[in-house]
């Protein structure tokens, strides 16, 4: 199981890399000193999945900017990956790796396998350069997740990182206003806003 501001569990995983068209390990050693974007999702050859890839792709750019990586992870394996990239032209030119979780092993050490049908659900998990983890969403299988909206907590995480004493408000995007915590400030956070 997980937890927010804690060490994320060790892994180790083979991936089919669609730029090298290439079978490889990964492990969590290959992540120091970089964001870690793990990017689960239910199934290849599916509906929502290949959307949302897809969308991830389209920014990946971004996140390499934010000095993050971007792992797709179902529990397919390598070679369903190579077959659905090969196939699902919204999926042409997938800049990241895709994951093998075949077993649910993983999926299932981190609380998010669903036993009834064999798949990972559809969570994100943001770990820090120190292999921390500072964000999860899980969200229902019926609903696609948005780039954006993850990338734009990677930005305030790595924000927070460099800035201490900094907190980003809701909806904070880069280069929006932060805060400074202070008991002077208590019940009284609109005046920053004002």
């Amino acid at each position: 199981m997980f937890q927010i501001d804690q060490k994320f569990p060790k892994f180790h995983l083979e991936v089919y890399n669609p730029l090298r068209d290439e079978i490889e390990k990964i492990s969590s050693d290959d992540f120091v000193d970089k964001w870690l974007i793990l990017f689960f999702y239910p199934a290849d050859f599916t509906f929502v999945c290949p959307t949302e890839l897809l969308d991830l792709n389209r920014r990946y750019e971004d996140f390499a900017k934010e000095k993050a990586e971007i792992v797709g992870v179902s529990t397919d394996t390598v070679f369903t990956h190579k077959a659905w990239i090969e196939t699902e032209e919204l999926l042409k030119g997938l800049k990241y790796q895709l994951a093998a979780d075949h077993n649910g092993k993983f999926s299932r050490e981190l609380g998010i396998y669903d036993e009834e049908n064999g798949m990972a659900q559809r969570a994100v998990f943001i770990v820090d350069p120190d292999g921390i983890l500072r964000a999860v969403e899980i969200v229902a299988d019926a609903i696609g997740r948005n780039a954006l909206e993850i990338l734009r907590k990677l930005k305030a995480l790595n924000f927070v990182r460099k800035n201490p004493g900094h907190v980003c408000p809701a909806s904070w995007d880069e280069g929006s206003k932060t805060l400074q915590p202070s008991i002077k400030k208590a019940g009284k956070v609109f005046k920053e806003f004002s």
